[in-house]
């Protein structure tokens, strides 16, 4: 899928109208469900619409395409703003998103690869998807194919030693054919992740390690865009993209706010969340 100008500017309408609408699903679908991770979803809105609706050859009336790019959301608890980007791309009915977390639902809390459409691998134990992601890396260069491999991970979840063993071996094969963006909020379930176990200088750690580093407003769509652009040109290593976010971005009283790492918002709260959010202009 590509978006449907060549307009830069006409493009990052598009796609803030697409990070909207996905804020706003992610807000329903937990307010409706009583549960969910509502502040890193938010968080990485526009770096998931980016992908989906720009940068990212997939095919949602094929999900199982040989030649597909892969996307892997390691910081599985933030499932619903991957699963409303999969409802927005076509892979599944929209009103399936309002099933979120229910019994039978193939919406679960965390990303399951055997009940929804384009989830490429199951998620949510901390660490294991990017791992994934670049053994995948590593398959697709084997078999000799062009696709690419993009993973979202978490700050607080880069405490976690299996992400530095799996970067250092991408680093050592050279995949170049690997995207990671790291979503920078500085905030995880105990609080802030500068207090708990810093990852600063996160730009010095992935380069020593042998990465690419590329840092960015995370919101800034023109940003993630670039960043994009410039990762498909490197060549013989990975690329790490950081980009510096807002827990519960978009959302004033989500905003930086720790407790809206897994809590769900009211009823009165999802009212007053979406009513912000659709005040920011259309939805995509």
């Amino acid at each position: 899928m590509a978006t449907p100008t060549v307009d830069k500017q006409a493009t990052i309408a598009y796609l803030e109208a697409k990070a909207r609408s996905i804020r706003w699903d992610v807000i329903k679908m937990i307010g409706t469900a009583g549960s969910g991770h509502p502040g890193g979803s938010l968080s990485a809105a526009d770096i998931v619409a980016t992908l989906y609706f720009h940068e990212l050859d997939h095919r949602p009336d094929d999900p199982g395409w040989p030649d597909r790019d892969r996307f892997v959301l390691s910081k599985g608890h933030a499932a619903p703003v991957l699963y409303a980007a999969l409802a927005e791309s076509g892979y599944f009915p929209r009103e399936d998103l309002w099933t979120l977390r229910k019994i039978d639902s193939h919406l679960q809390g965390h990303p399951d690869m055997r009940k929804t459409p384009g989830v490429e691998i199951s998620t949510g134990s901390l660490g294991m998807g990017f791992s994934a992601a670049v053994g995948m890396a590593l398959g697709l260069r084997i078999d000799k194919r062009q696709s690419r491999v993009y993973t979202l991970i978490g700050d607080g979840e880069s405490q976690e030693g299996i992400i530095w063993e799996a970067s250092m071996f991408a680093a050592q094969q050279k995949l170049d054919n690997i995207v990671g963006v790291l979503d920078y909020n500085n905030m995880q379930i105990d609080g802030l992740v500068s207090e708990i176990v810093d990852i600063y200088p996160a730009t010095s750690k992935w380069s020593a390690f042998g990465w690419h580093v590329i840092e960015i407003d995370g919101h800034k769509i023109g940003e993630i865009l670039d960043a994009f652009r410039a990762a498909r040109v490197v060549k013989g290593r990975p690329t790490m993209i950081i980009a510096n976010t807002i827990k519960g971005k978009c959302v004033s009283f989500m905003e930086k706010a720790v407790d809206f790492h897994g809590k769900a918002p009211t009823s009165e709260e999802v009212d007053r969340a979406l009513v912000e959010i659709e005040a920011l202009g259309p939805l995509g």
